[in-house]
């Protein structure tokens, strides 16, 4: 239909490069092994023999997939040194639906423990336990919280947060673990798995600014299952609201602004870091490698544990996960290509697309409304 979003340079996935060599592969095939009702004539060689083609003689191919029918493939071939082209047409027809299976799946005592890993930040931890207990108190019920904190500054504000929510909603499931070092996300989601001691449990691996509905907490549990599967959702990340919401002197709340619109926010198909999986199973791939160097790189490394394991990985957008937009500051220290990188990721964060561009040409905007009122002032005073 010509509306995916950018063509892709070579197939990313492992599947879908296999499918399109077998592909080619069965063109081969056709052509050097052809059927009586074949319409090519047997071409020989300049010696006389028979021509056989191989994957370097294959030119340019195309597939569109029908999603009631199937996949068909055009496929070129050519020799160096012949005029003519062969076509090959291929086609893969899907399978009529089958049953697979059909279950009863009872959540209702499926405990979640969320685990956030913090250091300062300590206003939006006031922010987050806003949501936190709403969602969690409120409406689900079947939550333990365990904030892992890092260093001294701001633990007892951390503390007396947490206090004031056990007080005013007489909820007594949380952990708070306190390490005196140097925050690392990785580090702090070893503790805090490990830190549980009451048997199996269901962990969501959450930052602090993780905005979460209780739709979203049951898609957990769903997608979720020991030794079967494991669930990395895909975050609708916002842009900043000063420049959404440019046009009205404040944004709106937060609850306002969680909406899945493209000048709102896009899909954070680039992040692994919001994950729910059974803690036998966080445990037996081996936690966070804490070797692994780099912002995020320990979050991508376990991914990609699971999809290396026997394990199926659970890859979809959560309509009820929202990233609530911080600015975002690039270090002096640095180097300039970590530099770029970061720079780079804060225009993605920043707004979308337009509204950077608004910004860029806000200038020749604005000479173009002088000139427009003056030339109103103009024709009024005429």
């Amino acid at each position: 239909m010509g509306l995916t979003r950018h063509p892709e340079e070579k197939p990313v996935r492992k599947d879908k490069r296999d499918e399109l060599v077998e592909v080619i592969e069965a063109g081969l095939e056709v052509i050097n092994n052809p059927d009586e009702d074949d319409e090519q004539e047997d071409e020989d060689g300049p010696l006389g023999e028979k021509l056989i083609f191989n994957e370097n003689d294959f030119i340019e191919g195309y597939y569109r997939t029908e999603r009631d029918k199937g996949t068909q493939y055009e496929l070129f071939f050519k020799k160096a040194d012949l005029m003519e082209y062969r076509h090959v047409t291929l086609f893969r027809p899907f399978g009529p639906l089958m049953k697979v299976k059909s279950e009863m799946i009872d959540i209702s005592r499926s405990v979640i423990n969320i685990i956030v890993p913090l250091a300062e930040r300590t206003e939006v931890f006031v922010q987050f336990m806003q949501n936190f207990r709403e969602v969690c108190i409120h409406q689900d019920k079947r939550i333990h919280l365990t904030v892992v904190y890092f260093g001294q500054e701001g633990l007892s504000k951390v503390k007396s947060i947490l206090e004031s929510v056990t007080s005013e909603s007489n909820f007594h499931n949380y952990t708070l673990i306190s390490l005196n070092e140097e925050f690392n996300r990785g580090r702090g989601l070893n503790v805090g798995a490990r830190a549980w001691d009451s048997g199996e449990v269901l962990m969501f691996f959450c930052d602090v600014d993780i905005y979460f509905s209780a739709e979203f907490l049951n898609s957990c549990r769903l997608n979720a299952e020991p030794g079967k599967k494991v669930f990395y959702p895909v975050v609708f990340s916002l842009y900043n609201p000063a420049i959404v919401y440019a046009s009205q002197d404040v944004p709106p709340p937060v609850e306002q602004q969680l909406v899945h619109k493209k000048d709102s926010g896009f899909w954070r198909d680039f992040g692994f870091g919001m994950t729910c999986q059974y803690r036998s199973d966080f445990l037996t791939i081996g936690g966070f490698d804490m070797e692994v160097k780099g912002w995020g790189g320990e979050d991508v490394h376990l991914y990609r544990k699971y999809l290396h394991g026997d394990l199926i990985v659970v890859r979809s957008p959560a309509p009820g996960l929202f990233h609530l937009w911080h600015e975002k500051r690039c270090a002096d220290e640095l180097t300039p290509e970590q530099y770029r990188m970061c720079i780079q990721s804060k225009a993605m964060s920043e707004a979308s697309h337009s509204y950077l561009g608004m910004l860029v040409f806000r200038e020749e905007i604005e000479a173009h409304l002088r000139k427009q009122a003056y030339r109103t002032d103009s024709e009024a005073g005429g």
